[in-house]
């Protein structure tokens, strides 16, 4: 009841209020990353509720920039330090909430993963697209990339096993907590994670 009729509700509508709320900063940023790289948004196909396809969308945090041989530069090369302070306060997530305001998305769930991934879960770890991937989620606030990819499966599926109106309220609630907590939130969006292979 709370997971297909609830919660899309009440998706929409904080997204709607979030969007309209936050759309200054939204701007904002937006124009500074015009004036820098002219490029405002990142899409990306990622694997949604029950294996769909969607586009998800970002802020910009990296430039196209290219070698002479037409490669791109590292990551590191690409991004500015505008890009660095989206990444660290999560602001480049913000696009999201069109994705939550589309009904492909939701304020809290397990995150959506690369499509490269579909064909390597194993029956187990599938049970996270029974429910609508989220802009926040159980491993958000449970230790991030710093988290092996048995952890973030683990952790998936106990939110989708357990997912209620409470746990999303908490999930919300510890979101914001790590946000403004920088000794824990910035180290973290530093991490990066090895590419899933399949195991298990």
């Amino acid at each position: 009841m709370y997971q297909n009729g609830i919660k899309i509700v009440l998706d929409k509508i904080v997204a709607l209020m979030a969007l309209l709320l936050l759309s200054p900063i939204f701007i904002l940023i937006s124009l500074v990353l015009f004036l820098l790289q002219k490029q405002i948004f990142f899409i990306q196909t990622r694997v949604g509720k029950d294996q769909t396809r969607f586009s998800i969308y970002k802020f910009q945090t990296m430039s196209e920039e290219r070698d002479s041989n037409g490669k791109l530069l590292p990551d590191a090369a690409r991004i500015n330090a505008f890009g660095k302070f989206l990444r660290a306060t999560s602001l480049d997530e913000l696009p999201q909430l069109i994705n939550v305001l589309q009904g492909n998305m939701s304020l809290v769930g397990p995150r959506p993963l690369l499509t490269d991934y579909a064909h390597l879960y194993s029956e187990y770890q599938n049970q996270r697209h029974q429910v609508l991937p989220g802009i926040t989620g159980y491993v958000q606030v449970k230790g991030r990339n710093a988290l092996t990819w048995e952890e973030r499966f683990d952790l998936d599926v106990y939110y989708v096993q357990h997912i209620s109106f409470i746990f999303d309220c908490k999930i919300l609630f510890l979101t914001f907590i790590t946000l403004f907590d920088f000794k824990k939130s910035r180290p973290q969006k530093g991490i990066s994670i090895e590419p899933f292979e399949g195991q298990w």
